[in-house]
């Protein structure tokens, strides 16, 4: 099972994230202080990602730039300075934590979940203090402790005791060998706090705590599905309504991912659910040493996602969530 000792970040200049319209129109991203609630901020169309490797130093977690740094040089300080939250046009709240580069004095905008160019974010709580956030929390498609993973003759076992060469049960290729187990332990905080499906909501006998992005399958009967397809791939999030599927936000989480040699379909808690997709593209956005580990176990692996309809937010409000959940508000 492999730890993450240094971390991926995407940053953006922090004049790349500005108002558009408020009382600090054409102003960057900048300290609580600085900062209005209200005022609409858009990521510049032109704003390039900035690759962040960073080290934690110390038990303490401060951090200091690892190597393969698009920004200063290993052993460079960064340090937290603020943390905005924002909301999007379509309700999702975004982190974006203000950091600066000490050496430099450059000031850079870390969201904690993907943020779109054009797309109108408003501000609506600005904090000077950054809280426990740590720079080295990343996006990943995974499982929480406890999940229980359906093996290859049917039984189920904790997600923590998996080890590679475990056969697990895939809902198109039968049962298959698992690759390659990863863990990343991170403070569940904004765009990284795990979405709980309720038991029951989706046939679920126990809840299915995920990472936000993690996509669920779902096999739509009838006239009335999404897209052209009867299979459906929905984020996590998306299923979000604060009663059957919510946020828990708080403490600590313990992420692990699976990877075989197909992007495949699996169980967890008796519901269909992907593995960590792995590509070129997927590869990049890895911490180095993770990335490394992966093209050594797994030279050439390269898949291609599972086929389906990919739901957005928009379209299952437009549907209505309670007509993919199995849980009725008379039970």
């Amino acid at each position: 099972m492999s730890e993450f000792p240094s971390h991926a970040a995407h940053v953006y200049e922090a004049e790349a994230f500005w108002v558009t319209s408020g009382a600090n129109q054409g102003d960057g991203l900048d300290v609580a202080g600085h900062c209005e609630p209200g005022d609409v901020y858009q990521l510049d169309r032109d704003a390039e990602p900035l690759r962040l490797m960073l080290h934690t130093q110390d038990i303490e977690g401060r951090q200091t730039v690892a190597e393969q740094s698009d920004i200063g040089r290993p052993g460079d300080r960064i340090e937290l300075r603020a943390r905005h939250v924002l909301i999007a046009p379509d309700g999702d709240t975004v982190v974006v934590l203000l950091i600066r580069h000490l050496e430099s004095q450059r000031d850079y905008a870390l969201p904690l979940s993907p943020i779109a160019p054009r797309i109108d974010y408003t501000l609506i709580e600005a904090h000077e203090d950054a809280g426990t956030a740590r720079l080295s929390d990343l996006v990943c498609v995974a499982f929480t402790t406890g999940t229980q993973i359906t093996l290859a003759g049917g039984a189920q076992r904790p997600i923590e005791t998996l080890q590679p060469g475990d056969r697990v049960l895939t809902r198109d290729n039968g049962p298959q060998p698992l690759r390659f187990v990863g863990k990343a332990t991170m403070r569940a905080l904004g765009g990284f706090a795990p979405v709980v499906i309720g038991a029951g909501t989706l046939g679920n006998e126990g809840d299915l705590v995920v990472s936000p992005h993690h996509r669920v399958f779902l096999y739509q009967r009838g006239q009335n599905r999404l897209g052209d397809t009867a299979e459906l791939l929905v984020q996590a999030k998306h299923l979000v309504d604060g009663e059957h599927v919510w946020r828990r936000e708080g403490g600590y989480v313990d992420y692990y991912a699976l990877v075989f040699d197909h992007h495949e379909i699996i169980y967890a808690e008796g519901i269909p659910c992907e593995s960590l997709l792995v590509s070129e593209a997927t590869l990049k956005l890895l911490p180095e040493d993770l990335a490394a580990e992966v093209r050594t176990r797994l030279p050439g692996l390269n898949q291609h996602p599972h086929f389906g309809t990919e739901a957005t937010r928009a379209a299952l409000d437009q549907i209505g969530r309670n007509t993919i959940f199995r849980k009725r508000d008379k039970e």
